[in-house]
């Protein structure tokens, strides 16, 4: 028999609605799960929100108060999805009740918020997930598997980036993600987080960094009452200054001895969601990006006159893509990776299994932030260095 696993979801927007969802999903996706999911409550802070979570998500009820969401005796673990410096009261609340929990990524908003989330949940003993969603898709798997069974030869260089327009607009709203005190760090926590995280997943641990940033549009319109992160002001409207980095970059080593670059931005014009990574080997070389996600690019030394990248197409011979779309070629979609990490988050539970990211990859993730930053300030190379103080790895 199933085991019931009690949902929370705590903030209805973009991705609680993807969560949600999932959750949904999950019992027709997955026939041979170890669990039931149900939506037992969402809290959010809007009426609107709260009255479509039960009418359209199918929650048991809602309130506008979180911490009755936690505090629920029928709710077993609870989903993160509000803003980033709602994070950690959030999480610090589900741990003291006791309840696993799965955290948007990047727990707070700065790298000593997602330590103090990690070391809390270490001592509460409870299970963390966190949402690095991209590392699930099918074809990264792939490429995972091929750099682990040394298709690629020795790994050289890695080139990661995440270059996205939602925030190219000078009209657009000062919204929560460009205030310090509301979201922490700018695109080095929102973007680079899943770049360095995909490194981590593909390469392994990044030793040593140094980098830049800029604030490219340094003032934005003021929003009046609520506002979405899409929303556009009018050039008479007062404005505000953007209290975050618009951009940064940084050089790496890995501790395998390759090379690393890295680039991100919110307000270039023209890639629209590039989060993509380029990998380089003595006998080949991988290509990927977010833009394509059922596309592999992989290029294989040979002795012969042939030469040039060959285009793997996603399909059902990969890990879960069968779940959703049968036969090759035949794509799936960004919240198809969501149901898969939701998916194995939940099984991991039911069956004391282990999952991967937790927080303590997100720790390893927030350990080469902190280096770059302290790079801005010392304008030269910054170790990386365990913020727990643990061995880092562990």
């Amino acid at each position: 028999m199933n085991r019931r696993i009690g949902v929370a979801v705590l903030g209805l927007g973009w991705m609680g609605e993807g969560h949600s969802r999932s959750m949904l999903r999950i019992p027709s996706l997955f026939p041979n799960r170890s669990f039931d999911p149900v939506l037992v409550v969402c809290a959010d802070t809007e009426e609107a929100r709260r009255e479509r979570a039960v009418r359209d998500f199918g929650f048991e009820r809602a309130v506008a108060d979180w911490r009755e969401a936690i505090a629920s005796d029928d709710v077993d673990v609870v989903w993160v999805t509000a803003p980033n410096m709602l994070h950690l009261p959030m999480i610090e609340a589900a741990c003291a009740a006791g309840k696993a929990v799965f955290s948007e990524k990047p727990i707070g908003g700065k790298p000593e918020h997602t330590v103090a989330a990690y070391e809390m949940a270490k001592a509460a003993g409870v299970r963390t997930g966190v949402g690095y969603n991209y590392l699930w898709a099918p074809l990264v798997m792939h490429a995972r598997n091929l750099i682990a069974s040394g298709e690629l030869g020795e790994i050289t260089h890695y080139r990661g980036r995440f270059v996205s327009m939602y925030g190219s607009d000078k009209l657009g709203l000062l919204t929560w993600r460009f205030i310090l005190d509301q979201a922490g760090y700018g695109v080095t926590s929102d973007i680079l987080s899943h770049s360095v995280s995909l490194a981590q997943y593909l390469i392994g641990d990044i030793t040593d960094v140094v980098g830049m940033r800029n604030t490219t549009i340094p003032q934005r319109p003021l929003p009046t009452g609520a506002a979405s992160h899409y929303g556009r002001g009018r050039p008479e409207d007062p404005k505000g200054a953007v209290e975050n980095e618009d951009f940064a970059s940084m050089l790496c080593n890995f501790e395998n001895g390759a090379t690393g670059t890295f680039e991100v931005s919110r307000t270039l014009v023209g890639p629209e969601s590039q989060n993509a990574f380029e990998i380089y080997g003595t006998k080949g070389a991988l290509a990927w990006n977010l833009e394509k996600m059922n596309e592999l690019q992989y290029y294989r030394l040979t002795d012969d006159i042939s030469s040039g990248y060959t285009t793997i197409y996603g399909g059902d011979r990969f890990p879960f893509h069968g779940v959703f779309s049968p036969g090759q070629a035949n794509p799936i979609g960004l919240e198809d990776l969501v149901a898969i990490e939701d998916y194995s988050f939940l099984e991991a539970l039911a069956t004391d299994g282990t999952f991967s990211p937790s927080f303590r990859e997100a720790v390893d993730v927030v350990n080469v932030q902190q280096a770059l930053i302290n790079s801005w300030d010392s304008k030269t190379w910054e170790t990386v260095t365990d913020l727990t103080g643990e061995n880092r790895g562990n």
